[in-house]
């Protein structure tokens, strides 16, 4: 009988599943080899550390999350980029879970490793990059009133909205975009990007309404 043969994303994936059962702190190099009925010298073989995998882990999750919100800011979208966080955590609830109730701290203690802290630090500042591209475009310019705000109704509302479903296991519930869309019509107003589509701005209660004002 052959020996089993592992695959890169194997090691990934079971240290997802982990933390997804038990959290970060329940990835180990002995947990993650048991998982895969694999020896420890595999596990060695491709990654240096535990760090180097929660590392490589979390920074792959937080790309993925990262692609359909840069996508909306480039188009304009203000209300798609605060939407794609409970849209992006019902299609990936167990991601959703690891990026949104932990943080990167909690799979890497002290300096990253050199190989990822690049990445790091390029995914930190694209983001930044985007709350100040929405702040210019809905508030007139990017100083530090506006890119509090751009930081709130982006990304600390939807992730407080979804935190909750997250930690149940659960994915969000339509009505988190509907509080999400209230907000951010509170805040935003009428200064939506060039390209929004203003249909979309409305709440789906408030749609719902006129629809059946029309009936």
């Amino acid at each position: 009988m052959g020996r089993a043969r592992f695959e890169h994303a194997d090691f990934l994936a079971a240290a997802r599943a982990l933390i997804a059962e038990r959290g970060p702190v329940g990835v180990t190099v002995d947990s993650v080899a048991e998982r895969l009925k694999a020896p420890k010298g595999s596990f060695y073989y491709r990654f240096a550390s535990r760090d180097a995998l929660l590392g490589e882990l979390w920074l792959s999750t937080v790309l993925d999350y990262q692609e359909g919100f840069v996508t909306a800011i480039e188009a304009g979208d203000g209300l798609g980029a605060a939407l794609h966080t409970p849209a992006w955590s019902r299609r990936h609830v167990d991601d959703a879970r690891l990026l949104l109730l932990y943080s990167r701290h909690d799979f890497v203690h002290g300096d990253w490793p050199a190989a990822l802290a690049r990445g790091v630090a390029e995914q930190a500042q694209r983001f930044e990059s985007c709350l100040r591209r929405f702040a210019r475009d809905a508030f007139g310019r990017a100083g530090p009133a506006q890119f509090r705000r751009a930081t709130f109704v982006l990304a600390e509302v939807p992730t407080a909205v979804v935190k909750s479903h997250l930690q149940r296991r659960e994915p969000p519930p339509a009505i988190v975009d509907e509080l999400i869309t209230e907000t951010y019509n509170a805040i935003v107003g009428g200064r939506v990007a060039p390209g929004v589509n203003q249909t979309r701005d409305r709440a789906p209660n408030q749609m719902s309404r006129k629809k059946r004002t029309v009936a």
